[in-house]
């Protein structure tokens, strides 16, 4: 399977709550629900293409718990986000959840080693192994340099304080755009789908002056 992280941001990087005030409060986080008054119709068309592509879920416990309240009362046949969250394959990482505290459908909690435990999950078979969400999960996989994919949601409002996908130290890594879509709305929401060319090192270089041109220094 490939590993691939899904997430909304806003335009200065933040992913903690965007849906709610309470979604995500810790740290004194008080501007939760900042995608709310940019969402309208077609705003967030790309995600049910997200989870037709998932074969299963990565989960912090977070996240975890924040599904785990609100989508099993969707059961609307219609809504394939419920559908796939409710029914398909889960796992959560946590090391102080019990097996039976993390009852939603087939669901599995990985303690441990989580870099050693997904290395071998992407070495199963299937389409994606989808994280959304899950801030420091997320961070975790790719300074690990597990995540072959990012698909974005970038919303444009700068939230100005919480936690950012791609916070102070994170690993180097280069991506190729692979998809990219101004949403229908007229409120300049951007999907992006990203993928891993590159970990470890940017490249870099310098332009230069050039008969009177600007150039590339070679």
């Amino acid at each position: 399977m490939e590993l691939s992280v899904n997430t909304f941001v806003s335009l200065d990087g933040v992913m903690q709550g965007p849906g709610g005030a309470q979604e995500d409060p810790s740290n004194g986080f008080d501007r939760g629900g900042w995608l709310v008054p940019h969402s309208e119709a077609g705003q967030l068309d790309p995600v049910n293409e997200w989870f037709q592509k998932a074969d299963a879920f990565l989960l912090g416990r977070t996240t975890f718990d924040m599904m785990r309240s609100y989508w099993p009362q969707v059961t609307d046949p219609d809504n394939l986000v419920a559908t796939a969250l409710n029914n398909w394959k889960k796992y959560v990482v946590s090391n102080t959840l019990a097996d039976a505290d993390a009852a939603w459908g087939d669901t599995t909690v990985l303690r441990g080693d989580i870099v050693g435990q997904v290395r071998r999950l992407k070495e199963q078979p299937g389409g994606e192994l989808q994280v959304h969400g899950s801030w420091k999960l997320a961070r975790t996989l790719h300074d690990a340099g597990l995540v072959d994919t990012y698909r974005l949601i970038q919303f444009p409002v700068v939230v100005g304080a919480g936690k950012r996908l791609f916070a102070g130290g994170a690993a180097p890594a280069t991506y190729q755009i692979t998809e990219s879509q101004v949403l229908s709305g007229g409120s300049g929401v951007v999907a992006l789908t990203l993928r891993q060319t590159g970990f470890g090192t940017v490249g870099t270089g310098e332009f230069e002056v050039r008969d009177g041109k600007e150039a590339i220094a070679s």
